[in-house]
């Protein structure tokens, strides 16, 4: 994020998000900045360009996605999977891995879950061959995968995230309610939105335990509770298609921005 005096002197401010989301975040920055744009969610912004472009032809994942993942949701009932990823950067210590494992198998959902080779600080990222025979039956494990694809898929009911912008819009978009346990940098922020604002997710502890693990997962994917984040969830999703829609806020933003940036070109 650009700093205030950095900002204060950009002719144009450009922020994922869309405006129902953050309205009043928005106001308040087009009171003290001439041009701000909001043009979220860009996952939803980009599924609109037409297959021929080449813009479709950009891949920016860090790793490469397990297109397995999809297949294997195929066979799991609707919604009744969770999906868990901690993002591309945030690594874990051997017992944090330890807790998440045995709460998320404690638990006996299906799950898919991301597992990258540097997960582990320093250490591999193999899990306990004592989890692995318990889930056997009901858990997939990739090094990476299509989110957004993963995210809609019809079997998938829960979201256990580190809270990162990109995997908080892409969950909003898809009406995906989350498990949020942020790290660093701006998560604690998203989280906190996403559980007291948004009302779609529950947090975990900064020092997570197995027990708490379990009982979130519970909560979220059969609870009272998590069938409230979940229409929640879906209310969200539905704004953010309204918003990227042909005349929505974010649609609308963008070409505004597309006609700047170019005139500013000639």
């Amino acid at each position: 994020m650009e700093s205030a005096q950095d900002a204060s002197k950009a002719s144009v401010v450009i922020i994922h998000t869309f405006d129902a989301l953050e309205k009043e975040i928005l106001e308040f920055l087009s009171s003290k900045y001439p041009l701000v744009h909001a043009i979220g969610p860009l996952s939803l912004l980009l599924n609109k360009i037409p297959k021929e472009n080449p813009l479709n032809t950009l891949d920016c994942n860090m790793w490469k996605e397990e297109a397995e993942c999809l297949q294997r949701l195929n066979s799991n009932k609707h919604s009744s999977v969770l999906y868990v990823n901690f993002g591309s950067v945030i690594v874990l210590t051997p017992e944090q891995l330890g807790e998440f494992c045995w709460g998320i198998a404690n638990s006996k959902h299906p799950f898919l879950w991301i597992i990258r080779p540097d997960l582990v600080d320093g250490k591999s990222s193999a899990l306990p061959d004592e989890f692995l025979a318990e889930t056997k039956d009901r858990g997939f494990l990739a090094g990476w995968c299509p989110q957004e694809k993963v995210l809609n898929h019809p079997s998938v009911g829960g979201f256990l995230t580190h809270s990162g912008w990109n995997s908080t819009t892409e969950s909003l978009s898809s009406g995906v309610p989350m498990i949020c346990w942020p790290v660093n940098a701006d998560q604690q922020i998203n989280c906190r939105y996403a559980c007291s604002e948004w009302e779609v997710g529950l947090e975990i502890e900064q020092e997570v335990k197995r027990d708490e693990v379990e009982r979130v997962v519970r909560d979220l994917m059969n609870g009272e509770q998590g069938k409230r984040l979940r229409k929640k969830a879906k209310y969200w999703k539905k704004l953010a298609e309204e918003a990227t829609s042909e005349y929505g806020s974010s649609s609308l933003s963008t070409d505004q921005l597309v006609k700047i940036l170019s005139a500013s070109r000639n």
